[in-house]
């Protein structure tokens, strides 16, 4: 694991990997996997809808970057030719995944390469609140109602200042990202926390600064069962890395 990567992902670096990975079945494959662990092409397939064999196309393609491998290897039985690609069990390398934009602004390619791994994570989660809200959140009991929600926080910082806020939160994060089912409490559930960082453009003129908390809420109150956005998560493939 690289210094501050403290969550355990896997760090894509190279432009093929991350326009590969770029597509929304491999998303969807790779996140079935992370979230679930090993599977088929023939499991995954109705999950991620494409075909068993496209699925395991998918499968090999992602196994060439390094970023799913075969959860079964059996040397003794003539390995991979032996076996129905089908049928071969796959797990995800690690338990989430990240890129960023290279520093170099000569970079185009990586630079353009990270733009569309982005622009695809943010069409794929963009209706998870929405889907959370209709399908999962009216049956929560009040104690879970009480803290999902979603806060919108604006600030006016700098690079490095964003950085500093990004490894804060990473570090809070970690001890229970990491943390072994085993020594999970008995009332833990799944939440999913999504987290946005959106610099804004340049302000249209003076007195047009963002102010610092524009809005945040929370589910109301109720004695009746019924990326930053937490939430339970559901049985549907989600847009998250981890």
């Amino acid at each position: 694991m690289e210094p501050g990567n403290r969550l355990g992902d896997i760090e894509i670096t190279d432009p093929k990997a991350m326009r590969a990975l770029a597509h929304p079945v491999r998303l969807a494959i790779l996140e079935h996997l992370q979230r679930n662990g090993p599977a088929t092409a023939t499991v995954l397939a109705p999950r991620v809808g494409a075909t068993p064999s496209v699925t395991s196309w998918h499968l090999r393609h992602l196994a060439g970057f390094g970023l799913v491998r075969d959860a079964d290897p059996d040397p003794g039985a003539g390995g991979d030719e032996r076996r129905d690609r089908r049928e071969r069990r796959w797990q995800a390398v690690a338990r989430g995944f990240r890129f960023e934009a290279p520093k170099d602004e000569g970079d185009e390619e990586g630079r353009s390469a990270a733009r569309l791994l982005s622009r695809e994570m943010f069409l794929r989660s963009a209706d998870l609140p929405a889907r959370w809200a209709a399908t999962v959140e009216p049956g929560l009991d009040p104690a879970w109602q009480r803290l999902s929600g979603l806060s919108n926080t604006r600030v006016t910082v700098t690079p490095e200042e964003a950085a500093a806020i990004e490894d804060g939160i990473e570090r809070v994060l970690a001890p229970y990202v990491m943390r072994d089912a085993a020594d999970r409490p008995a009332a833990a559930r799944t939440v999913r926390l999504l987290r946005y960082t959106l610099p804004e453009g340049e302000p249209q003129g003076e007195g047009e600064g963002p102010a610092e908390v524009e809005a945040q809420g929370r589910a109301p109150d109720t004695d009746t069962d019924t990326d930053t956005a937490a939430r339970k998560d559901d049985d549907d493939g989600d847009g998250g890395t981890r």
